[in-house]
């Protein structure tokens, strides 16, 4: 018997402002870009459910969230707070909760900073597995002070809809024999690589629910769909194989920052880059890796986006390296060179990739550098 658990911090970015600034409170939060009464740029990273209340969601434009915030205030409701984040301080504590999560399964895989998957299989039943989900729940609003929700299943595509089902704090179980009726009657775009796109031709076809969908045929869906048509028709019957892949681990750390007005200003741009490969370097020191790769991504008025990287001779970690190859990469948007239609800036992005592990890095620098360590 196969059993997975899948868990899903709440707000997770929101929850964790919360819970560190109790003036918060009881207040609807909003984590993202600066909002500046309306005119900002950028869009809502998290949104806790008092401003969700609101209509604030995830990704929605930050001055359509401020619109919204607004009304709500002249309704006479709590004015929403609006956090710039602490994304450091998130990576702390999802390393915490998912350090406790991975001892308590046969695999473990994060799926994103609030979200990962326990295989559970050895327990033997979904009454045990059920008692283990209650005791993560307990765990993370003891030794965090925050909720999750948790759904379980007999894949990973299962576990993870059961776990949207009763947030937040909830706690969903779907047996090999309820899957389908737990199915049925929701949208398509519950299913794994169903998106906004994919919905809407479903929809021109008729399609709207999960029944509906497996009401057709698997030659209609791959003659509309092509191979993903495959994908949605073992997804309908609640097929899913993918394995929890112990091996994960992250492939990139980065930031990026969308700036008040568009800009070709490289004074406006050099502390944002510095700030970013701060919080970039700390977040590689904490866990040990070392980066190979460094990626500046630009993204044009025009809404354009380009990425350039390099790689680097030495491996490193520090966050003077990050800047300094970041900086590389930026100027040349900045003339002809990447820019020739001098074009301005609306956000700037620094991630660092390819990681090695600290004992092997170690030994290359000593070879290069002796004494350093």
């Amino acid at each position: 018997m196969r059993i997975i658990l899948h868990l899903d911090m709440d707000a997770f970015f929101a929850s964790v402002e919360e819970r560190d600034h109790p003036r918060l409170k009881g207040l609807p939060i909003v984590v993202g870009s600066d909002p500046a009464a309306g005119k900002g740029r950028g869009v809502v990273s998290t949104a806790n459910y008092l401003a969700r209340a609101y209509g604030i969601k995830s990704a929605m434009p930050i001055s359509r969230a401020w619109d919204l915030s607004q009304q709500a205030k002249k309704a006479g409701k709590p004015e929403v707070a609006f956090m710039g984040g602490s994304y450091s301080q998130y990576a702390k504590v999802s390393r915490e909760i998912f350090n406790y999560v991975a001892t308590k399964g046969d695999a473990f895989e994060p799926a994103s900073v609030d979200e990962a998957y326990l295989d559970v299989s050895s327990l033997g039943s979904y009454e045990a597995a059920k008692k283990l989900g209650s005791e993560i729940k307990d765990w993370v609003k003891q030794h965090q002070q925050l909720t999750c929700s948790v759904g379980i299943g007999p894949n990973k595509m299962i576990a993870k809809i059961a776990a949207g089902e009763d947030k937040p704090d909830g706690l969903t179980v779907v047996r090999d024999e309820a899957v389908q009726a737990f199915l049925d009657p929701k949208s398509v775009r519950e299913l794994m690589g169903i998106g906004p796109k994919s919905e809407v031709q479903l929809n021109k076809l008729g399609i709207k629910t999960i029944r509906e969908l497996r009401d057709q045929s698997k030659e209609f869906l791959i003659e509309h769909f092509g191979k993903h048509g495959e994908g949605m028709y073992r997804q309908a019957r609640g097929i899913s194989d993918s394995p929890v892949d112990a091996t994960w681990e992250a492939k990139s750390v980065g930031r990026h920052y969308t700036f008040d007005v568009d800009t070709l200003d490289g004074s406006q741009m050099m502390p944002v880059l510095r700030d970013m490969a701060k919080e970039i370097a700390a977040e590689v020191v904490r866990d040990k890796k070392w980066f190979r790769t460094v990626v500046f991504t630009a993204r044009f008025s025009n809404f354009q986006t380009q990425t350039r990287s390099h790689t680097l001779d030495t491996p490193a970690q520090d966050p003077g390296t990050l800047e300094t190859e970041g900086l590389k990469l930026l100027l040349p948007f900045l003339d002809s060179r990447e820019n020739p239609k001098r074009l301005k800036l609306r956000l700037i992005g620094l991630r660092a990739e390819k990681f090695v592990e600290q004992q092997k890095t170690i030994k290359k620098k000593e070879a290069q550098q002796p004494g350093l360590f």
